[in-house]
């Protein structure tokens, strides 16, 4: 029997990432997370690269002024690419001569990797800051590139433009949605279902694929209710959090972004928002996401008994009744495999409850944690005056 030492066991965490997946799992797991794997989007190398080569070419041919740069696998690609069509030379010297932005560190590494140097970067590593610095000049008549990173950015280059500034966009790559949706979908499935405890968002392609999967399945609102609710969404930084922060959603974003970062805000903030800690009979019990640690020793449960397990520590030490329990049990799958809404599920009877609780006693493995109340429903054997919890706010 594991214990539940790592900050992270008993939880359940989704990975969307496509690039970088494996570190992010890897970082998630060395914690104690169950991670399910759901690749959102894809990077799409240009395969002709005719747009590419033109705006290189346009960049080589005369003086820039300014030079955006937003990601450093991107700005190394614009120099392999370049160097591929014999215009790499050319393209540095004109870098050479123009002010640099570098948008994070990442891009500034793949400046300086070219023998070149960065003139300025914004601490936030958000684009917003890079338009306000380049606002603040004189842009008119100006020649600024901007090397993209896998979408258009509007915000940024038109208001270049609109400042009088000609804007030569640098497509180095693009993003695409997952060839094969199914994992995403499944994810989508468990996190409205509540068998999924956080998803984790490194990109806003990725956001933007995961509720648009969700919404073929007609869940995208559910999808939505429950990273309000039960799921935490953590998203790298607030580019990728904004379309989440539109809709509502509360987002945990390291300071900085970084894989690293985002796994330790992560650990701070699930475990207070999906744990729980109870004494029942002198025993130690907290609640994680699918999972207890039971004297310190960390024991998997299933979705309908942890369903259960919820309930009655929502009021431990007060007897919850068989409707009420009934009430608590997670959805059942529609025809697809994709949970519906709790709207939707069938009334579970008093015998599904039966079963789960005495699943529930079987998982605990340690009598008299739950007793019945004959006649009227089920309790957690503790006091409730003397209940010792994680702060107000955790578990559910």
């Amino acid at each position: 029997m594991s214990t539940g030492s790592e900050p992270l066991a008993g939880f359940a965490v989704g990975v969307t990432a496509a690039r970088r997946h494996e570190e992010l799992a890897t970082l998630l797991e060395r914690r104690g997370a169950r991670v399910v794997l759901a690749p959102a989007i894809r990077l799409v190398p240009i395969a002709d690269d005719a747009e590419l080569l033109e705006a290189t070419r346009e960049c080589a041919a005369g003086p820039l002024d300014h030079v955006v740069a937003t990601t450093g696998i991107g700005f190394r690609a614009w120099l392999e690419a370049a160097d591929g069509h014999g215009l790499r030379d050319a393209l540095v010297a004109r870098l050479a001569g123009a002010e640099i932005v570098a948008r994070g560190p990442k891009a500034r590494g793949a400046i300086r990797s070219a023998g070149l140097r960065e003139a300025w970067s914004p601490d936030s590593e958000g684009c917003a800051e890079v338009t306000r610095h380049l606002l603040g000049k004189d842009l008119a008549g100006t020649r600024v590139a901007v090397q993209l990173y896998g979408e258009r950015q509007p915000e940024l280059t038109g208001a270049l433009r609109a400042a009088g500034a000609e804007v030569i966009e640098i497509p180095v790559y693009r993003w695409s949605r997952a060839e094969d949706p199914s994992p995403l979908r499944r994810l989508a499935g468990q996190a409205v279902a509540g068998t999924v405890d956080a998803i984790t968002f490194t990109s806003a392609p990725a956001v933007a694929a995961t509720l648009a999967v969700a919404a073929e399945d007609g869940l995208e609102e559910a999808l939505l209710e429950a990273m309000r609710t039960h799921v935490v969404a953590a998203c790298v930084g607030p580019v990728t959090a904004r379309a989440l922060t539109e809709h509502g959603v509360p987002t945990v974003q390291p300071e900085r972004a970084r894989l690293g970062a985002l796994v330790r805000a992560l650990v701070t903030d699930l475990p207070r928002r999906r744990s729980r800690r109870l004494s029942v009979r002198g025993t130690s019990l907290e609640l994680r996401g699918h999972a207890v640690v039971l004297d310190g020793q960390l024991r998997p449960i299933a979705p309908a008994p942890m369903a259960i397990l919820r309930a009655l520590a929502r009021r431990p030490g007060h007897v919850v009744s068989r409707a009420e329990l009934c009430g608590a049990l997670p959805s059942r799958p529609a025809g697809n495999g994709v949970p519906r809404g709790r709207e939707a599920r069938p009334q579970a009877d008093e015998h599904a409850v039966e079963m789960a609780v005495a699943r529930l006693r079987r998982g605990l493995g340690r009598p008299g944690i739950v007793e019945t109340v004959v006649k009227r429903g089920y309790r957690l054997a503790c006091d409730p005056r003397l209940v010792d919890r994680l702060p107000a706010g955790a578990g559910g």
